[in-house]
C-alpha cells in the first residue's frame, strides 16, 4: 500500500499568548516574553491567558468536575475541531481517533495539606491517615487524577468516539502521541485523528517536584538557550495543544483546508551520557536532511533550558548554524507532554504565513530569516529523557 500524505487540518492552541493561531502568531512576532516572576516566586512560570470556557465547554457541570489541566485540554481540543470544520459532525466524530499525551493529573492540594497538617498531631497517625484517605478520596480512587480522564472528557464534551489512547512519560509522551497518530493515518489504519495534550504549569506541587531535581528556573528570566550561566532550568507554562491529522484524500473528499503537511515524526531515547544527545539529534537530522530545501527551512526547538540537555541540543544547533532557529519555550514556557504538539502546531502556523516569526530578544542563537519558509524541523529534547523530531511542510 502506498504511503498516504498526512495533513494538519485543525489547530487548537492556548497558552500565555492567548488562544488560536492568530493570537500566537502575533505574540511570537511581538517577541515579548510572558514570564511571571511573582506568582510563585522565586520560581518563574508562564500563566495561561484568560479563557471563556463556555465557548468550548458549555455545561457548567462539565467544567466543575474537571481540574485546570483538563479544562485547558478540552478547550484546545474544541478549538482544533472548529478549525477542522468537524465540530458537531456526528459521523465524522464517530470515526475520529483520539490520542492524548498527558501527565498524571493534578493533586487535590487542599486534601493533601489537611492530611499533612493533621498527621503532625494525630494520636495514631496510621489510623488518621486511613480514615482521611477513605473520606477524602476522589472518585478516581486516589488524591490525583488519571491521565486518561482528559481523553474521556474530550469524548464526552465534543463527541469524539473513535478509538482512544493516552500516553504518559513527560516530553516523550508528546513525541509518541504525534508519531503514532501520523503512522496510523499513513498505514491506512485511521483516516482522521485528534492528537495533542494539556499541561497546567501554575501548580505549587509541580514546582516543588521539579525543584527537587534541580530543574526549575528561578529568580531571573532569560531566553531558554541563555540560562546556563544561572544554572539552567525551565519555566513551566500552561499549554493546551491539539491537532486534527487527516489523510490528504479524506480531507479533499470533505473539502477541508490543510494548514500544513506532517511529513515525518521520529522519537528515540539517548543514554544521556555526555555527547549522546547531540549524537542522537544528528542521527535524526540525517534522515531529514535529504528532503530539506536549502534556504527555505528552519528549526523550531522545544528546548527546555534545563541542563545538560539544553547545552547538548545547542551543540547540535551550532553544527547547523546556517539554519534559522526559534525556541518557543522563551515565549510560552515549558509544557512537558504538550510542548511537542504545540511546536508542531506553531510550525504549521508559520508555514501558513510563509515566513518564520521574529527572533527572541536577548537570544544569541536566534537570527532573522530572509526569504520564504517552506519547511520546519521541530526538535524536542526532554529535560531528563526522550528525544523527538518532526518535519512539517507547506502543502503545495
Amino acid at each position: 500500500m502506498a504511503e498516504r500524505e498526512v495533513w494538519i487540518t485543525g489547530i487548537g492552541i492556548v497558552s500565555a499568548l492567548g488562544e488560536g493561531p492568530e493570537a500566537h502568531w502575533q505574540g511570537l512576532e511581538a517577541a515579548k516574553p510572558t514570564a511571571d516572576a511573582t506568582m510563585f516566586a522565586p520560581y518563574i512560570v508562564h500563566p495561561l491567558a484568560p479563557l471563556a470556557l463556555d465557548k468550548q465547554i458549555p455545561k457548567k457541570g462539565d467544567q466543575r468536575q474537571m481540574e485546570s489541566w483538563q479544562r485547558i485540554g478540552t478547550y484546545a481540543a474544541g478549538l482544533a475541531l472548529d478549525s477542522a470544520g468537524a465540530k458537531g459532525n456526528a459521523d465524522l466524530l464517530g470515526r475520529m481517533d483520539l490520542i492524548v499525551g498527558a501527565g498524571g493529573g493534578e493533586r487535590d492540594q487542599s486534601a493533601d495539606s489537611a492530611i499533612m497538617t493533621g498527621l503532625r498531631t494525630a494520636a495514631n497517625p496510621g489510623t488518621f491517615l486511613n480514615e482521611r484517605l477513605m473520606s477524602d478520596l476522589r472518585p478516581t480512587l486516589f488524591l490525583a487524577q488519571l491521565s486518561n480522564l482528559l481523553a474521556g472528557n474530550i469524548s464526552i464534551v465534543h463527541g469524539v468516539t473513535g478509538s482512544s489512547r493516552t500516553f504518559m512519560g513527560e516530553e516523550a509522551a508528546g513525541f509518541d502521541a504525534l508519531r503514532i497518530g501520523r503512522a496510523r493515518i499513513e498505514a491506512g489504519q485511521s483516516d482522521i485523528v485528534l492528537v495533542g495534550g494539556a499541561h497546567n504549569g501554575e501548580r505549587e506541587d509541580l514546582l516543588v517536584l521539579y525543584q527537587s531535581g534541580g530543574y526549575t528556573l528561578k529568580d531571573r528570566f532569560a531566553p531558554v538557550f541563555e540560562r546556563k550561566a544561572q544554572g539552567g532550568g525551565f519555566a513551566l507554562g500552561s499549554l493546551g495543544a491539539f491537532l486534527v491529522l487527516e489523510s490528504a484524500d479524506h480531507a479533499r473528499a470533505r473539502s477541508a483546508t490543510a494548514h500544513a503537511k506532517l511529513t515525518r515524526v521520529v522519537s528515540d531515547r539517548s543514554s544521556r551520557k555526555p555527547g549522546s544527545t547531540t549524537a542522537l539529534l544528528e542521527r535524526m537530522w540525517s534522515g531529514f536532511a535529504p528532503q530539506l530545501a536549502p534556504g527555505r527551512h528552519a528549526i523550531i526547538s522545544g528546548a527546555t533550558g534545563a541542563e545538560p540537555a539544553t547545552s547538548e541540543e545547542r551543540e547540535f544547533l551550532n553544527a547547523h548554524a546556517g539554519v534559522p532557529v526559534r525556541a518557543t519555550g522563551t515565549h510560552i514556557g515549558h509544557g512537558m507532554e504538550t510542548q511537542f504538539p504545540m511546536n508542531v502546531a506553531l510550525a504549521a502556523v508559520a508555514l501558513s504565513h510563509g515566513k518564520l516569526f521574529a527572533a527572541a530578544n536577548g537570544s544569541e542563537i536566534e537570527r532573522p530569516m530572509e526569504g520564504p519558509l517552506a519547511q520546519v524541523v521541530v526538535t524536542g529534547v526532554g529535560h531528563w529523557r526522550g528525544e523527538g523530531m518532526a518535519l512539517v511542510e507547506a502543502v503545495s
